[in-house]
């Protein structure tokens, strides 16, 4: 199978999210509408919203998948050939399911492209094969794969009309590709219908049936265990055996994350893609860049998950829950005033005369120097949540470019 560059499939928690993807070099993004979607918390997409999103991304270039991914029982069901179809008609470039009832209303949508979920669990060829035999275009394989079982699944089954996509990077789930049943139990929130209150993440000490309220030590740390919570995934320093593995597509998680996040992600993952096939050299020079750029983003510590074998010990943070941010969103910007060598950044967080900054796309870093609000008047601060802030920039910067600061 002749070797072919996978599409960089970015996450679009909303409308926002998927502008930044398509600015930072996505090739596709994934998004959910109001229903039907296994992310419940994030904002996702109305009718209305829908439409706009696949207009913005088809004018752009870049593809919408759509997930309806739920586990669905009966009630669920009702409706969903409409919606099926109205995503067909504007233009919606495939739908993600899971439940094989959910695809099957699915496969009655002519021309209706059918990608199937990683909560599918789909770890062999011949359940490859089977979803192809039915009528999927495309298998999201399950994350709890290495390379080589990635790579025998796509030369088995991949051709041009049938596809296998992997995820790269992102939150890894402590139960096999999803399917949990914890959140529900513990919660009433059920994780299978895009609610999960992530009980993995939490901190347990272990209690005898026969002693209630008595703890029982556990001894990786004295304040408890956290026996579940699962590292972030990250593949960037494996670009070839991606490329190799026959996989058409590169996901990264996090429908639920920051526009800050979808920005940093994509743009690193389009970078590395993009350098490995103009000259592996030049990839191989640059992944300690890659790698300190993703840790900018708000991420637990990165592993490679079942990518290179069985996950090990170390695959797991047991001292803690909490993410590592090294960086502050500042502001996006709007505008760039040529005349007047200013940015016009909508303000994300407090920043002031004085701090260095790093505006993200344009590469380049200084001193704030000089500062206007709205009204021209000289400031010394911004403080007030997106209010539009004129910034003196050293050299020309474009819409979308993320002003940032590193903390401390």
């Amino acid at each position: 199978m002749a070797i072919k560059k996978p599409e960089i499939l970015a996450p679009a928690g909303d409308f926002e999210k998927l502008q930044f993807a398509v600015a930072y070099g996505a090739d596709a993004v994934y998004i959910g509408g109001k229903q039907f979607s296994l992310r419940a918390n994030t904002k996702n997409f109305d009718d209305a919203e829908l439409r706009q999103a696949i207009e913005y991304a088809h004018s752009h270039g870049v593809r919408v998948y759509v997930a309806a991914n739920i586990f669905a029982h009966n009630s669920d069901l009702t409706g969903l050939t409409a919606y099926f179809q109205g995503l067909k008609d504007v233009g919606a470039d495939a739908v993600i399911v899971a439940d094989f009832g959910v695809f099957d209303i699915a496969r009655q949508v002519k021309g209706l492209e059918i990608h199937i979920s990683t909560q599918a669990n789909i770890t062999n060829y011949r359940s490859a094969a089977l979803y192809k035999s039915l009528g999927a275009s495309r298998v999201i394989l399950a994350r709890e794969l290495t390379f080589d079982e990635i790579r025998e699944i796509s030369h088995r089954v991949a051709c041009d009309t049938f596809q296998t996509e992997a995820f790269a990077h992102g939150a890894m789930c402590v139960s096999y590709s999803g399917r949990c049943l914890l959140s529900s139990y513990m919660t009433g929130r059920d994780s299978n219908k895009g609610d999960c209150a992530q009980p993995c993440r939490w901190n347990y000490h272990l209690m005898e049936e026969q002693r209630p309220g008595e703890y029982l030590p556990v001894y990786e740390t004295e304040r408890g265990t956290y026996i579940m919570n699962s590292k972030d995934l990250c593949l960037v320093e494996y670009i070839p055996q991606l490329v190799d593995s026959g996989i058409s597509s590169l996901k990264i998680e996090g429908r639920m994350k920051s526009a800050y996040y979808v920005a940093v992600a994509t743009s690193i993952y389009r970078e590395a893609l993009d350098d490995y096939f103009a000259d592996p050299t030049l990839y191989e020079s640059k992944k300690g860049y890659y790698l300190d750029e993703l840790k900018k983003t708000s991420h637990r510590d990165y592993f490679t998950g079942f990518f290179t074998g069985a996950a090990a010990a170390d695959g797991q943070t047991y001292d803690n829950n909490s993410y590592t941010s090294t960086h502050d969103f500042l502001g996006v910007v709007l505008d760039y005033d040529a005349e007047s060598q200013c940015a016009i950044v909508e303000q994300r967080n407090k920043f002031s005369v004085g701090d260095h900054v790093e505006f993200m796309k344009a590469k380049f870093s200084q001193r704030i120097e000089n500062m206007y609000d709205a009204k021209a008047n000289v400031i010394n601060a911004a403080p007030h949540a997106q209010e539009q802030i004129r910034v003196g920039v050293a050299q020309p910067v474009a819409r979308f470019d993320i002003m940032r600061m590193g903390k401390g």
